[in-house]
C-alpha cells in the first residue's frame, strides 16, 4: 500500500476514536442543559415582634414571626441599641422555622445571652437561610 492510504485510514481511525471519546460528552452536555436550575421559593417575611430580658434568667428572648412556604433556619442577633463597631462581636442564636405556610404565620422564640441589668437590648434578624434537608432516618 501506499503511504497516503495509510495517512488516510490513520487521520480515519483517529477521527472515529474522537468520536467515541467526545459524543458522549457532549451528549451528557447537552442532556443535562435544559431548564436551568430550580426556582428557589421566595424567601419568607421574618420580623422579630417582641425583644424582651427574662426577669428569672435575665437573658434576652425575641419572639421571631415568619411567613412564607418551606423550612429555614433564622439567624436572630442581640445587641445594645447603639450599633456596635466594625470589628465588634455580636451575641447570635439560631431558630429552626420548618414547614412555613402561607396562610398562617409561624412563631418561635430565640434564647439569647444573659442581659445586663442597666442597658436595654436590641433584637434583628441578622440572616435567613433555607434548611438543609432531613437525613434519612434508619
Amino acid at each position: 500500500m501506499s503511504a497516503l492510504k495509510w495517512q488516510g485510514w490513520l487521520v480515519g481511525l483517529v477521527g472515529l476514536a474522537g468520536l467515541l471519546v467526545f459524543a458522549p460528552l457532549g451528549l451528557y452536555v447537552w442532556a443535562s442543559g435544559g431548564d436551568g436550575p430550580a426556582a428557589a421559593p421566595p424567601p419568607p417575611d421574618v420580623r422579630v415582634t417582641a425583644c424582651r430580658v427574662d426577669p428569672a434568667s435575665r437573658r434576652v428572648v425575641a419572639t421571631v414571626e415568619a411567613r412564607g412556604t418551606g423550612s429555614y433556619v433564622v439567624t436572630v442577633e442581640f445587641r445594645d441599641r447603639q450599633p456596635p463597631a466594625p470589628d465588634a462581636r455580636t451575641a447570635r442564636a439560631l431558630i429552626g422555622m420548618p414547614g412555613l405556610s402561607a396562610a398562617a404565620p409561624a412563631q418561635s422564640e430565640a434564647i439569647g445571652p444573659v442581659w445586663p441589668p442597666s442597658t436595654a437590648p436590641w433584637c434583628g434578624i441578622a440572616g435567613v437561610a433555607p434548611a438543609p434537608p432531613a437525613a434519612p432516618s434508619r
